[in-house]
């Protein structure tokens, strides 16, 4: 029994936040940021909407494209940084917005990792034969917790959620081939927000502080970045006996041009071998993979039997990798 994406879309806000806007809040330049992220514009969500509204979104396009209903659903699993709230979890308020009380869900943190996670872990359920239909979403309201006063951060992120559906399979040459995945929590103090949690709960001190926006030393971050993307997609095709010409398209995390241009080159992938959609949407962290999964679909820039690889690296730090031959016509 293997795992297959048998769906796979993706919902981005219509407001447009440019780097020509950016001029206007904060002291930096079109040319800086795009020499040095390769981000021209990224998609921010009306205040009053949170990540669980992009999430339910995105799942509803799955469902349309398969044709199905919500309450065929088993499971639903939302990876998140910015979740609507503390609890309960995305993940029943986007079961809610589907009108469904069928099956189960959580959210799940693995930050920039979070939807290979999500999806590493939706593989297994389908594997055992737990379960049959599995939504896997992958969505950040980055807006929500950056400081646009930070000219180091706010250029980067973007708001952003895309899904797809796990089913199984019976065809083992399809589906979820392999997955790689690390976690070193010695990274812990280089990218995150302090407050919020059990440790510094909020506070007119914690407020003042500007705490509850993201923390990120870029420099350290960039290097981790590029190394472990690189080092776990180059394992996972030599684990599983590939090279380089055997790959279709590498989707990865759209973190940084300068990054994903890296690793393109330590994996010797040429640029029809990547997707790159950074430059439209900038990072919306779990949610960059899916959507960049779901262009690359309606590009038609991978076939049924084409072999994919997914590499990511986020907060925590956390990185992976997934194989997987695409199943979809």
């Amino acid at each position: 029994m293997r795992a297959i994406i048998t769906g796979v879309g993706h919902y981005v806000p219509d407001r447009k936040l440019t780097n020509k806007d950016l001029e206007q809040m904060v002291d930096t330049s079109d040319e800086w940021i795009t020499t040095r992220t390769g981000i021209k514009e990224r998609r921010i969500l009306d205040n009053d909407k949170g990540t669980s509204y992009m999430a339910a979104k995105a799942a509803k396009t799955v469902l349309e494209q398969r044709n199905i209903s919500a309450d065929e659903l088993d499971l639903i699993i939302v990876a998140t940084i910015t979740p609507d709230m503390p609890f309960p979890a995305t993940a029943a308020l986007v079961q809610k917005e589907l009108n469904t009380t069928k099956g189960w869900g959580f959210d799940l943190n693995g930050a920039c990792t979070g939807f290979v996670y999500a999806l590493a872990t939706a593989s297994q359920f389908i594997e055992t034969g737990k379960h049959d239909k599995i939504m896997v979403i992958g969505g950040d309201k980055m807006s929500s917790i950056i400081d646009y006063g930070d000219r180091n951060t706010c250029p980067i992120f973007g708001d952003g959620a895309g899904a797809v559906l796990l089913e199984p399979s019976n065809d083992n040459d399809l589906g979820v081939e392999d997955f790689i995945l690390h976690l070193d929590g010695s990274g812990y103090k280089y990218l995150g927000m302090p407050a919020g949690g059990s440790l510094l709960p909020a506070s007119y001190e914690t407020v003042k502080e500007k705490k509850h926006f993201l923390y990120q030393e870029g420099k350290t971050v960039f290097k981790y970045a590029v190394n472990g993307m690189a080092d776990v997609a180059t394992k996972i095709m030599k684990k599983n006996g590939l090279n380089a010409k055997d790959i279709k398209l590498l989707i990865p995390h759209q973190a940084n041009l300068r990054i994903i241009d890296a690793v393109a080159n330590k994996m010797k992938l040429n640029k029809e071998q990547v997707i790159i959609n950074i430059d439209k949407f900038g990072n919306t962290t779990a949610g960059t993979i899916p959507i960049a999964m779901s262009e690359a679909y309606e590009k038609k820039m991978m076939q049924k039997g084409d072999w994919v690889i997914l590499s990511t690296f986020g907060a925590g730090f956390t990185w992976g990798s997934l194989l997987l031959k695409w199943a979809m016509d």
